[in-house]
């Protein structure tokens, strides 16, 4: 029996709803460029999920969060783009205003009505988002 693993990346979003709208991002110069995607990145060596969502809130917006709340995981394995699991968390105390902090990441920020999301969601992000809407907490692969 072999002790060697194939590795897997770890994706921690966060999900900041402020009068019932979603924060998203358009994706720029990276997988997924042109879809809307939630605050995150991904998690690093030695670091809690929390801590994740905190520092990539900040990295990306500036919004700043202490509370997150666990909301959902989706198991993503993508071939040849590597297999993911996407980690949702709902940023429960989130300040102030989203600002373009990676211009050469994303091209803007915007928030959409969470019964009207754009149809361009980052993959991935969409069955996160949809297993959030649904309260439903876990999706596996297709």
């Amino acid at each position: 029996m072999s002790d060697r693993y194939d590795a897997f990346y770890v994706g921690v979003n966060v999900f900041v709803v402020v009068d019932n709208k979603l924060l998203l991002g358009k994706r720029k110069h990276v997988f997924g460029d042109g879809t809307w995607a939630l605050p995150g990145g991904h998690l690093e060596n030695k670091e809690s999920m929390r801590a994740a969502g905190i520092r990539e809130l900040d990295e990306e917006t500036g919004m700043t969060a202490t509370d997150l709340e666990f909301v959902g995981l989706v198991n993503t394995p993508r071939g040849s783009r590597g297999h993911y699991l996407q980690v949702g968390f709902l940023a429960k105390d989130a300040t102030g205003e989203p600002n373009l902090r990676e211009p050469d990441r994303c091209y803007e920020w915007q928030w959409f009505e969470l019964d009207k999301l754009p149809d361009e969601i980052f993959d991935g992000h969409d069955r996160l988002i949809q297993t959030f809407l649904d309260k439903s907490y876990f999706t596996d692969s297709k």
